[in-house]
């Protein structure tokens, strides 16, 4: 009887608290709420706070509920700390489910629900995430998952930094790599 309970001890209540501490792991790495901005849908009017900010422009995420490469970038990318740093630095940042039935007002101040936003904005697939300068045009679009952290972070340097007036992603990533 002895015996049981130190093989208990020794075996399974380490392997329970192991078990227990990776079951919690995943809820606290895919907090990305700190990555988006509080909206109240008007985006000609968050595009007026982030010139009135000092910011480059709007980032928005277009993505719908189970879109599995949403649910990546929120897990792996949009949690990381350095990530929400640069992009809230440079960017107002908010996500637009592309069919939801929330009204909200498009750059040129008419009201849209979510879904037919989305459409104006010739989203085709999620995550799209549209850069949108101050002046309101489109400076850059990126649509799917990207593979980590860095490219994101390289991402948003090249819409910044404005290297998106010269070249196109792929290439400015290919020339950046260290």
């Amino acid at each position: 009887m002895r015996e049981t309970r130190q093989a208990i001890r020794r075996f399974v209540l380490p392997v329970f608290f192991a078990m227990l501490s990776w079951a919690a792991a995943p809820a606290v790495a895919a907090d990305a709420s700190g990555f988006f901005d509080a909206s109240l849908g008007d985006f000609q009017a968050e595009l007026a706070a982030a010139r009135k900010g000092g910011k480059v422009g709007v980032l928005l995420m277009f993505e719908v509920e189970g879109c599995p490469y949403c649910r990546k970038m929120k897990e792996q990318v949009l949690n990381r700390p350095e990530v929400q740093s640069y992009f809230r630095k440079h960017f107002a940042i908010y996500s637009v489910d592309i069919v939801g039935s929330i009204t909200v007002t498009d750059f040129a101040g008419r009201s849209a629900t979510e879904k037919s936003f989305a459409r104006e904005q010739r989203v085709r697939g999620t995550p799209t995430f549209l850069f949108v300068g101050t002046d309101g045009k489109e400076m850059a679009r990126y649509v799917g998952a990207t593979r980590d952290a860095i490219e994101f972070m390289e991402l948003g340097r090249f819409v910044a930094e404005g290297h998106w007036r010269k070249q196109d992603f792929p290439q400015f990533y290919r020339n950046s790599k260290p």
